[in-house]
């Protein structure tokens, strides 16, 4: 009777497992064709039956199975009073981010490390460059700035070909110092070379920042706009500290 019932329940997990998988191609299949530029980054199935949660980028959405329905939003647990999707969102956000790579950010680290933040930044943005004349408190505070370049006023522009600019001028020392030299005002040796300022702005226009400085942490939330050290820190100790 036992080997019978193992049997039942493996049959029956592989045609849940067969069901999903059907599921998640026919999503696949319905968003190519509707949606052809959409890059999927991962499909698995939702707390709601029959609707499948897919991340784009820095982005979740909501598809039904049959991949004829798709739902923008934050999914709520009325009776826990949670907000289901706020998680898997920050979730996106550190995926997009680490997909980015660190390799291609200008990064200021303090000697003792607490916590990271990824900060889209403009050289010529003066909350931008506020925040960047306050880097000795930021590092005090035990927080790592990785710099990821977005010229609100967009490519060609002056602001994009000094990110540029930064980029090129040599070794991630020499970056470093280029950045903070243009924050203070002065006009970077012009230069061109192999850049990810593009990759880096494609990012924050998934993110749809439309103002800088806006600061991602390592768990993925984003908080807009300047934010002193001290601030900064607590609301990342608070965040650390919540499970």
């Amino acid at each position: 009777m036992k080997k019978i019932i193992t049997v039942i329940a493996v049959s029956l997990l592989s045609l849940t497992l067969s069901t999903a998988q059907a599921d998640e191609n026919t999503i696949k299949e319905s968003i190519a064709k509707s949606m052809p530029t959409m890059k999927i980054d991962a499909i698995k199935a939702s707390e709601v039956k029959g609707l499948y949660e897919v991340a784009v980028g820095p982005h979740v959405f909501y598809v039904s199975d049959d991949g004829k329905y798709l739902i923008e939003g934050h999914l709520i647990d009325i009776a826990a009073r949670k907000d289901l999707t706020e998680g898997k969102l920050n979730e996106a956000h550190v995926n997009a981010i680490k997909k980015l790579g660190t390799d291609k950010m200008i990064i200021f680290k303090p000697k003792t490390s607490k916590y990271t933040v990824s900060v889209f930044t403009d050289i010529d943005c003066g909350y931008c460059r506020k925040l960047h004349s306050e880097l000795d408190s930021y590092m005090a505070e035990g927080i790592t700035i990785q710099y990821i370049f977005f010229p609100r006023t967009g490519k060609n522009t002056e602001s994009y070909k000094k990110a540029i600019s930064v980029w090129c001028a040599g070794d991630a020392e020499s970056r470093k110092t280029a950045l903070t030299a243009a924050k203070k005002g002065a006009n970077p040796k012009e230069k061109t070379c192999n850049n990810p300022i593009d990759e880096q702005m494609q990012l924050g226009a998934e993110f749809e920042i439309n103002g800088t400085p806006t600061i991602v942490s390592e768990k993925g939330t984003v908080y807009p706009g300047y934010l002193p050290a001290k601030q900064l820190a607590e609301m990342l100790k608070e965040e650390s500290a919540a499970k």
